[in-house]
């Protein structure tokens, strides 16, 4: 009996790597459940929270996107960056919050990348979301 494989890894280490019941991922154009005998499929993510559950338990990772790829009950997620829901440090990430609005403020004033500091906003906003929803 074929099980759905999930390994999740970042281009620092891998990340997970066990068999599951079911994956949520935050794609570009809304999120996407995989489940056992899902089609083949590659596709990009973004900024949000993957969840997985296996049996009744459920985990939660932050991240900042990336891409995954399906196939034969093999889900692999090639993320730019993750975190464990409840290993968010959210002081870092409060101030990574402040940081980023003070960069947008200053725009006008001074040579700011808003592309870039929009992403962060957004990656601090996801992770300070994620601990308050999900963290027991």
């Amino acid at each position: 009996m074929d099980e759905l494989t999930l390994e999740i890894i970042t281009p620092e280490k891998p990340v997970f790597k066990d068999t599951i019941d079911v994956v949520t991922i935050p794609g570009t154009v809304g999120s996407f459940q995989v489940l056992k005998n899902h089609a083949p499929l590659i596709s990009s993510f973004e900024i949000g929270l993957i969840k997985v559950k296996k049996t009744s338990v459920e985990s939660f990772y932050t991240t900042s996107g990336g891409t995954v790829e399906v196939n034969k009950n093999k889900v692999l997620v090639l993320a730019d960056s993750i975190e464990k829901v409840e290993n968010v440090n959210v002081d870092r990430a409060e101030k990574a919050k402040l940081r980023a609005e003070e960069r947008l403020k200053r725009k006008k004033e001074e040579a700011v990348d808003e592309a870039r500091a929009e992403a962060a906003l957004k990656r601090a906003i996801n992770r300070l979301s994620a601990v308050k929803k999900y963290s027991s």
